[in-house]
């Protein structure tokens, strides 16, 4: 699992949740990853909030942010709209007429054939949208979008267990409330290796696989584990 691009991301989350990765380099790292598991990617960027502002804030190219202007700029794109309506959002041919012109058109003039935007969800919350691109047209099918959409949710989480903000350079990190609530995912992850028998590493696979699956945050996972597990033990002592 750990050298696959899924496993990779995930390892990639467990190191910005104990903080020896920034935000930046975390989702970053994703999103090279994402390029490598969609067939037909040939880059990919992050939308979210930069100082108020919708921006690409992260990109595998420069030829991203570039491309994406076109929507910031009009205010109308399959990013955008990924991010707004929570949807999966594919431009097929960008050299055919259909929604978001103008960014069909710089798309094209890019040499972007196909893209596809996919919203980045936690707690039933978008905090961003994860793009793909690719010089090909129709390069997404569905499996591409049910690949990327686990990617999407690795930075979603991200986003979720962090307080990031952009300053006029760059984008500054800080841990955050995951970082805060530490010890819950420490304790979590002690007691599934102590029920499971398994290893740290697929202990924190178990804890980010619920935090996905139900879209709440990781440290809300731990923290309800790690109650429960409290709850049980008083009322044992009761008995």
């Amino acid at each position: 699992m750990s050298d696959s691009p899924l496993g990779e991301g995930l390892a990639a989350l467990s190191r910005f949740l104990v903080g020896e990765d920034t935000v930046e380099e975390t989702l970053h790292r994703v999103s090279e990853l994402t390029v490598q598991a969609v067939p037909g990617a040939d880059l990919a960027g992050i939308t979210m909030l930069v100082e108020g502002r919708r921006r690409t804030a992260v990109f595998t190219d420069e030829l991203a942010p570039e491309v994406d202007q076109a929507q910031y700029d009009t205010g109308d794109g399959p990013c955008l709209d990924a991010f707004e309506q929570q949807g999966i959002f594919v431009i097929e041919s960008t050299s055919e007429d259909g929604p978001w012109p103008a960014f069909r058109q710089a798309a094209a003039e890019h040499g972007i054939g196909s893209t596809l935007s996919l919203p980045m969800i936690v707690d039933k919350n978008v905090v961003g949208a994860m793009n793909l691109y690719a010089h090909q047209e129709r390069a997404f099918d569905e499996h591409a979008a049910e690949t990327g959409l686990m990617f999407a949710s690795q930075a979603a989480v991200v986003l979720a267990n962090a307080s990031a903000y952009w300053d006029a350079r760059e984008l500054s990190a800080r841990l955050g409330e995951a970082m805060e609530h530490r010890a819950f995912i420490d304790q979590a992850k002690g007691m599934l290796m102590s029920a499971q028998g398994c290893s740290a590493d697929d202990a924190f696979t178990i804890l980010v696989r619920a935090s996905q699956r139900e879209n709440v945050k990781l440290r809300d996972i731990a923290a309800r584990m790690v109650a429960q597990a409290n709850d049980r033990a008083a009322e044992k002592g009761r008995q």
